[in-house]
């Protein structure tokens, strides 16, 4: 499911790693993953799976009539993270930053 929304989100191979917390070194993972194989069973990996999933359903609820904004979110600078994409938040803060868009979208949605 990761792998559609990484495809949905139009996101290189080297984002797409780093948003799995995964080394460059990691490309023959990735293809593994693209053909259907497991996502590593590594904590650090399934919790950032974790929470990109999270990222995914809250865009949603928040655009539950704009797939456009839902999809294109994470590669748009935002004004809340000083001009910053999204991804390049997570580049910048790993794990952190990742926790700080979900912090932001449930602030977003309210909760």
């Amino acid at each position: 499911m990761v792998m559609a929304l990484f495809d949905h989100w139009q996101l290189s191979s080297s984002d797409q790693l780093m948003l799995l917390g995964l080394s460059e070194n990691s490309k023959s993972s990735l293809n593994r993953y693209r053909r259907g194989g497991a996502i590593a069973n590594r904590r650090n990996t399934q919790d950032h799976v974790d929470m990109l999933l999270g990222i995914h359903a809250r865009l949603r609820t928040l655009f539950p009539d704009n797939q456009d904004c839902v999809y294109s979110w994470m590669s748009t600078p935002n004004k809340s993270f000083d001009g910053l994409t999204p991804v390049e938040v997570i580049r910048q803060h790993g794990s952190t930053g990742l926790g700080r868009l979900v912090d932001y979208l449930e602030q977003a949605l309210g909760q």
